[in-house]
């Protein structure tokens, strides 16, 4: 059975969204799209070998590690004023073109980071508390339907975009010594980021039952 190809909807964008640095809601459409063909393509390839789909052999970890290298470098292909970030896990991933000698930066406040999780909602772990311009991509991965030929193709589901600060986050305890100690937003702080939101592609939220008025 042919591979699925994805699509992205324009009509899930946020109409009027805040957008730093000259973005547009077509870079994001056109990066989300070529990673939407690359897993298309890949997948393809892996079938007519009798090989599984990428995303049923990908841990967790390395699929969303993964799809934020793919997004950092969709989005600088498309951006008008962003480049990718050229020092080795520096911060930000994505940087105001010309603004750091040669494009690179260990830590920086200029541009976007870019980040990837299959939670919904946009909370996600980073590796310390800072002001910065966030941009999450959160997205779906189909493992249970069968036959797995039947299985729905990666989608994104949400993308965030907003500005936070080191005071919207909150730190988590590392549970050894050796762990790398991460930060992840607050409740306020994951509120401000999805007030921020890009493109929403999932089913409404259930109203919550009312609860009855006791008598006077």
């Amino acid at each position: 059975m042919p591979i699925t190809r994805q699509e992205v909807y324009l009509e899930k964008f946020n109409p009027a969204p805040l957008l730093p640095y000259n973005l547009r809601i077509a870079d994001f459409q056109l990066a989300m799209q070529d990673v939407y063909d690359f897993f298309h393509d890949m997948n393809t390839n892996l079938r007519e070998k009798n090989l599984r789909r990428f995303e049923d052999m990908a841990r967790a970890a390395m699929l969303s590690g993964m799809l934020s290298d793919l997004m950092t470098d969709a989005l600088a292909t498309h951006s008008r004023s962003l480049v990718v970030n050229g020092f080795h896990n520096g911060h930000p991933d994505l940087l105001v073109e010309g603004k750091y000698a040669h494009d690179k930066v260990q830590s920086g406040e200029h541009g976007v980071e870019i980040k990837s999780t299959n939670k919904t909602g946009g909370a996600v772990d980073t590796h310390g508390a800072r002001a910065q311009w966030m941009c999450v991509f959160v997205y779906k991965v189909d493992k249970t339907t069968e036959p797995a030929d039947d299985r729905a193709p990666l989608k994104f589901t949400e993308v965030y975009l907003a500005h936070v600060d080191a005071d919207d986050f909150r730190a988590n305890r590392r549970l050894t010594d050796t762990g790398t100690r991460t930060a992840t937003l607050d409740a306020d702080g994951v509120a401000k980021l999805r007030k921020g939101w890009i493109y929403l592609d999932k089913p409404a939220a259930k109203p919550r039952p009312s609860r009855a008025k006791k008598p006077a």
